[in-house]
């Protein structure tokens, strides 16, 4: 009974393009079986890879890119919309077939793995869950995840996704997996991100600054939530672009930004970049910019001070030992209505500063910049213990354990 609630509950999210999808799977299974009895026959093993079907930018291209240039044996293939602005980055490295398409549902079918960044990478996420859910195929989902997990994501628990390997990028987030999120021991591994290989040897641009708010799920989503602590129905009305609208027309950052001669580049998560035109400023110092025309990967490498809320990508740049400011003006609202606090303290971690008002981030950030960009001692024993794996090995240690994953599992 509880397996067919959470089939329903999947039903609920279906959108017109999951509808678009059907005739494809139809049609792709039979040739689905034929080509999976003869990568049986042929003991070919298919490593399948992918993230956003738009992008190429994260873990999942960075493993490709690993596998393509070290270990050019492992049969793999990414898929990506081939309207991607990354599509030939791909296309140059190895094999590539369409998100969605009928190559990639085969591929699905008759993969040894399917990897990606993505919890829902997979051809069409509802249509796979489903068949996923009634064992009518196998989860074969290698998770290298998007971001480390931070919060109580009842979604990632092993009963929401039978994932058959869950890989972390930091140790207090592999402890904390293996406790609460109920997977067996085995399926669950601490070898850092694909990306973390980039990090080093970095050029740093100390005359630039990231700001990069995470989304919130009761405005981009439109949940139970939207109306019980603000009406989410006009995006102006809402306290997240209220506030992001002030901090980046406050006169005082911009007299900040012309004194030292910085720049500001603001993101915000991808969920949220539909309400990007909604933003405005006037000071040309402050470049608003979407993931369509920005390569986040470069801006977390370049830039020099971070500032977002409670977004998982801060942990990146503490990786790289670079200052944090944690804005976080809804706490409350926040953790009910879309995460609940797990490990991870903002205010006790020591890898950021968290303020609740746009006076105290630019308090904070003028202060960094005084102190010439410095971290404490209190920050390097927290980010000591936090990435015991600190190297430029973590694609090396993610293939290896996919490679092991027979020894590993017992399913």
């Amino acid at each position: 009974m509880e397996k067919i609630k959470k089939i329903i509950h999947e039903f609920n999210y279906l959108k017109k393009e999951d509808f678009i999808e059907i005739p494809i799977f139809v049609i792709s299974i039979i040739p689905a079986i034929i080509f999976k009895i003869f990568t049986k026959i042929a003991k070919k093993q298919i490593w399948l890879i992918c993230e956003d079907k738009n992008e190429a930018r994260d873990n999942g291209y960075c493993f490709f890119k690993y596998l393509r240039e070290k270990q050019k044996h492992v049969n793999t293939y990414y898929a990506i919309s081939y309207k991607s602005k990354d599509f030939e980055k791909v296309k140059s490295l190895g094999k590539t077939v369409r998100y969605g398409g009928f190559y990639h549902w085969i591929l699905y079918f008759g993969c040894k793995y399917n990897i990606s960044s993505q919890k829902a990478g997979k051809p069409d996420a509802a249509i796979c869950y489903v068949l996923e859910q009634l064992k009518i195929i196998k989860n074969k989902s290698v998770f290298l995840q998007h971001g480390i997990t931070i919060n109580k994501a009842t979604w990632l628990f092993y009963p929401n996704t039978k994932m058959r390997l869950f890989i972390c990028g930091a140790k207090p987030e592999y402890e904390y997996v293996k406790k609460y999120f109920e997977y067996p021991e085995e399926n669950v591994a601490y070898t850092g991100f694909c990306r973390f290989d980039d990090y080093f040897n970095i050029n740093v641009n100390r005359k630039q600054i990231l700001l990069i708010p995470s989304w919130r799920e009761w405005i981009a989503s439109k949940n139970e939530y939207s109306k019980v602590y603000e009406d989410s129905s006009e995006f102006t009305n809402t306290e997240y672009y209220k506030k992001y609208q002030e901090l980046i027309n406050s006169q005082r950052l911009v007299n900040f930004l012309e004194k030292n001669d910085l720049i500001l580049y603001f993101y915000p998560h991808r969920n949220m970049q539909k309400y990007i035109n909604d933003f405005s400023t006037s000071c040309n110092r402050i470049k608003i910019v979407t993931n369509k025309d920005t390569d986040i990967r470069k801006l977390l490498t370049e830039s020099a001070v971070m500032i977002t809320d409670y977004s998982s990508v801060a942990l990146d740049f503490a990786y790289m030992k670079k200052p944090v400011i944690y804005y976080q003006f809804d706490e409350k609202k926040f953790r009910e209505a879309q995460y609940a606090e797990g490990y991870y303290s903002y205010r006790n971690s020591g890898l950021g500063t968290v303020t609740e008002t746009c006076e105290q981030t630019l308090n904070e950030l003028e202060n960094l910049y005084s102190n010439n960009l410095v971290m404490t001692q209190e920050f390097e024993e927290k980010h000591n213990s936090f990435f015991e794996l600190w190297d430029n090995n973590n694609c090396e240690r993610v293939y290896n354990v996919i490679k092991n994953i027979g020894t590993r599992l017992k399913h």
